[in-house]
């Protein structure tokens, strides 16, 4: 079940005058120090500039009650990108053909959609990802965890990313939905390309990546969804191809829309869960020590981990009326963006929120989203993240960072180290 926001609590009192601008604040997620740590900015945007005009037609907004706001409204605010008047002004660019090529794998699916369509399809797929089934799971998925961890403990070091975060997660999808796991380095650099397409702006370069990855995702599912249809397994797929909601089967189009959304959603989110919670334990030695003394607290970590370092810092609605948020007149057809890494460091909604906090009690953070699109598969992310990190803490007492030198992954949507080099000796 999602969680429900708490009331907000009282902000704490900051010292008049931190932090405070010298002129009007701008919002550039793509600058390398932004980049790197961007809750600075997320803090005096939320003291300063709570309802902030990014570039026209969008607004950026860093509160935790705004951004549950919309959330939750999904009359007000529409998934669908094809209602907003930043999306129309791309139609008429010379690139509005690659758009709409991306529009057919992307907005067709549950994550772009509003009711009645995004109901017929998560129902289609809810009942593969509910706790129970994902609980017997659990112990395939430390088995798992145990083979990529045996090498790493044989040579002492190794990249956790590459090592763990990311075949871990990859490896669990692919059984469920029935995907050659051999295939997962061309997944890996398709769905690297196509994630992009999240960030709040995107070059012609990475257009044509984005248009790429979607034929080349295109061209794969086809071929599976055929596949299956002619030799049914007991998978995901095959499943989904079988499936029926008050009378409708999904079509061609959304069973591949579908299987690209659930590989792609189904991994690139956890990498960055595990790698990020790792990261905050490494830094934060005195909540490593405490894990590694109590280790049942590994389901309190792994929410706090997601809260502290959101491994989704962004979710973008379309506004379908008017409204206004403090005195500030927003139009039908503008997009609001909902800074979710800032929402879950508000301190009108957490004590100390800056402080990694193993034990935090009533943590209701946004990084699963909220209201008809909270994470559906919530429950696989969790169990994977605390299977692998928790085994990464009793393996290994002598865990550390081999460096500080971190470089962020390429897209500013999906927060997350593209390496991370330890010692585990």
């Amino acid at each position: 079940m999602e969680p429900q926001p708490a009331e907000p609590r009282p902000a704490e009192p900051e010292e008049p005058g931190a932090d405070e601008p010298d002129g009007p604040l701008e919002f550039n997620p793509f600058l390398p120090e932004v980049h790197a740590d961007p809750y600075p900015l997320y803090r005096r945007l939320q003291r300063f500039d709570p309802v902030h005009p990014s570039f026209p037609g969008v607004w950026i907004l860093t509160r935790y009650a705004d951004v549950s706001t919309i959330l939750r409204d999904p009359a007000l605010f529409s998934s669908d990108s094809r209602n907003s008047d930043v999306y129309q002004a791309f139609r008429q660019m010379p690139e509005a053909a690659a758009i709409e090529k991306i529009d057919q794998e992307t907005t067709r699916t549950m994550l772009f959609s509003d009711p009645p369509d995004h109901t017929r399809l998560r129902t289609l797929v809810s009942s593969a990802f509910t706790a129970r089934r994902v609980e017997g799971m659990r112990q395939h998925i430390q088995e798992i965890t145990d083979q990529l961890l045996d090498p790493i403990a044989e040579r002492g070091e190794a990249d956790l990313v590459r090592e763990l975060a990311y075949p871990l997660p990859i490896a669990v999808i692919c059984e469920m939905l029935g995907v050659p796991f051999e295939d997962r380095q061309l997944f890996q650099r398709w769905s690297q390309d196509l994630v992009l397409i999240l960030d709040p702006l995107v070059t012609v370069d990475v257009l044509d990546r984005v248009t790429a990855a979607v034929l080349a995702f295109r061209e794969y599912f086809d071929g599976l969804v055929s596949e299956r249809r002619a030799n049914p397994r007991e998978d995901l797929l095959s499943a989904l191809i079988d499936a029926e909601s008050g009378g409708q089967r999904l079509t061609q189009q959304e069973l591949r829309s579908t299987g690209i959304l659930l590989l792609v959603a189904g991994h690139e989110t956890t990498v960055n869960l595990i790698s990020n919670g790792t990261l905050a334990l490494l830094r934060n030695p005195d909540q490593l020590d405490r894990l590694r003394d109590e280790p049942a607290l590994i389901r309190n970590a792994v929410e706090e981990f997601l809260r502290y370092d959101s491994p989704v810092q962004f979710v973008g609605r379309t506004l379908m009326a008017d409204w206004e948020l403090d005195g500030k007149p927003i139009p039908r057809g503008h997009q609001v963006v909902g800074i979710v890494g800032a929402a879950n460091r508000d301190p009108a909604q957490f004590v100390d929120p800056d402080r990694l906090d193993i034990a935090r009690e009533d943590n209701r953070h946004l990084s699963f989203s909220g209201g008809i699109h909270f994470c559906l598969g919530a429950p696989l992310a969790r169990a994977e993240a605390q299977v692998a990190i928790g085994s990464l803490v009793r393996r290994f007492p002598g865990l550390a960072l081999a460096t500080e030198e971190l470089v962020w992954r390429e897209t500013v949507t999906l927060r997350g180290p593209r390496s991370l080099q330890v010692r585990t000796r």
